[in-house]
């Protein structure tokens, strides 16, 4: 067995092959990883309620400080799930709907097997 390869390629049920390499095993890891969190599950869930938000906002509305909120945050856009736009000396935050989907599908898989 060759354990120095980092990738392998498998036939998906319908016929499909797939290439699974361990740089993008780790980074759906980080991506799963990243909203297995309380708190930024509830960022997500105010984003999703007010469209787009600052971090100003963001910990006004969660009751939590400004530094934890930009954590939060850095994790988030880290994996992808959200997008930020900055408009002068803010940044506006809101949800990477393309990737959530991306990750919901990858999960539901996941739970298939």
């Amino acid at each position: 067995m060759n354990l120095q390869k980092t990738e392998f390629q498998t036939t998906l049920p319908n016929g499909t092959a797939v290439v699974i390499d361990q740089v993008s095993v780790k980074k759906g890891i980080m991506r799963l990883k990243a909203l297995h969190h309380k708190l930024r599950i509830a960022i997500l869930k105010l984003l999703d309620e007010h469209g787009q938000m600052t971090v100003t906002e963001i910990f006004v509305k969660l009751r939590i400080e400004q530094s934890v909120a930009s954590q939060q945050l850095a994790i988030l856009r880290n994996a992808e799930a959200v997008i930020a736009v900055r408009d002068g000396k803010f940044i506006h935050y809101s949800i990477n709907p393309a990737q959530i989907d991306f990750i919901n599908t990858a999960a539901l898989n996941l739970l298939k097997k």
